[in-house]
């Protein structure tokens, strides 16, 4: 069967590319079409658009390139329609991907399978009008996904297990590299480490960067302080920012700097599960502006108690997060000092983190939702996976 995927992000790629493999595994005969990246370009198929050229974010970045986005989902559509696939597979991306999802219902009929359904429980939750018109199956990540969509709003979702979950379990049984042969491929120093994940965009960096450096500043004579470098993001970018620290970056290499950290600094986003997952104790710190304002919203008007996943998906605060006003130097090295090794809090965090593994479950995400998608193209899917 042919399936055209949408994935507007690096994330996207990663998870697509697995789903795609999945794909392949469930029916050999599997041809794919994309918009999406290197990854998912790995796997086979033909890629239209790399995701570089359609990743804007924030309101002026998306206003600047209206035209280039309109001109993006034009094509988009009518690749979709030349190509005629059995299905379109949209991951995340809800901006791009739902306007999509309407085009294929009204125009198309053909079915909208939604992998890493968007986060409406945060904002926007208007959406829902959408999803239950334009998408034919909604393919959930999060555990806490399923009372939103199915007790709240009636619609009838799947639950398929966390992909990063998935990821990091692998690597996590697959990696057996030591602490010292970690620090010499890097060139670190061969002392104990502290991640500082300062996101995968250049703005994330700009804004959360400087605040973590200055913050461990006082731990860099007994601890490596180590970058981890995004895919994407080249080295002189983060040199503007470690002018007269003593931190070095590691590039494209996130898991296994997780694997050797005894603590990190994450700005918020998948890092913060991927730094649970790997039993790293963490301080998340998200930079914003305007913060007495975000603060306001994010108690009156935001529809969610927490920005983490850790957080959202423990539903208790397993993880401090210094968003808007609590966002500051002195904030992220007070909550650091509590989680580096004999810190009073760090023993209750890693406590946390085992209640996140426990409410993830152990499905593996992309071979339930492919063998899904798969039976559901043969009108027999069955409704649940068991967790």
């Amino acid at each position: 069967m042919k399936y055209y995927l949408i994935a507007g992000e690096a994330s996207g790629d990663l998870h697509a590319s697995h789903l795609m493999r999945s794909l392949l595994t469930y029916d050999p005969q599997a041809s794919f079409r994309f918009f999406g990246g290197d990854l998912m370009a790995a796997v086979g198929g033909t890629r239209v658009k790399h995701y570089r050229e359609l990743a804007y974010m924030g309101f002026v970045p998306v206003l600047l390139h209206l035209r280039t986005i309109f001109r993006n989902m034009a094509l988009c559509k009518d690749d979709i329609r030349q190509w005629q696939p059995h299905a379109v597979i949209l991951i995340d991306y809800p901006g791009f991907n739902l306007n999509i999802a309407a085009f294929v219902r009204k125009q198309l009929h053909i079915p909208v399978y939604y992998y890493i359904s968007p986060k409406l429980w945060a904002w926007k939750e208007w959406r829902i009008k959408n999803i239950r018109r334009d998408v034919t199956e909604l393919f959930s990540i999060l555990p806490f996904e399923v009372p939103f969509f199915e007790e709240k709003h009636h619609y009838p979702i799947h639950y398929v297990g966390n992909p990063t979950a998935d990821e990091v379990r692998a690597f996590r049984a697959s990696y057996h590299e030591s602490a010292q042969a970690f620090a010499q491929r890097h060139h670190l120093p061969d002392r104990p480490v502290i991640a500082l994940l300062a996101g995968s965009r250049r703005q994330e960096i700009k804004d959360n960067l400087p605040a973590m450096l200055a913050a461990t500043r006082p731990l860099a004579d007994h601890y490596t302080l180590a970058i981890a470098g995004a895919p994407g993001i080249e080295l002189s970018y983060y040199n503007q920012f470690m002018q007269d620290y003593d931190v070095q970056v590691v590039p494209n290499d996130t898991y296994a700097l997780l694997a050797h950290a005894q603590a990190a600094l994450v700005t918020s986003g998948t890092a913060t599960l991927e730094t649970a997952l790997f039993e790293v104790p963490q301080v998340v710190c998200y930079k914003t502006p305007l913060p007495h304002l975000i603060r306001f919203a994010f108690n009156h008007i935001i529809n969610v108690k927490y920005i983490s996943l850790v957080n959202l998906i423990a539903d208790c605060e397993v993880v401090p997060e210094l968003l808007a006003d609590r966002f500051s130097v002195q904030n992220i090295a007070s909550h650091l000092s509590q989680l580096l090794p004999g810190g009073k809090g760090r023993e209750a965090q890693l406590q946390g983190y085992a209640e996140v593994r426990k409410r993830l479950g152990h499905a593996v995400a992309p071979d339930n939702a492919a063998r899904c998608m798969v039976q559901l193209l043969s009108n027999s899917c069955g409704k649940r996976f068991a967790q």
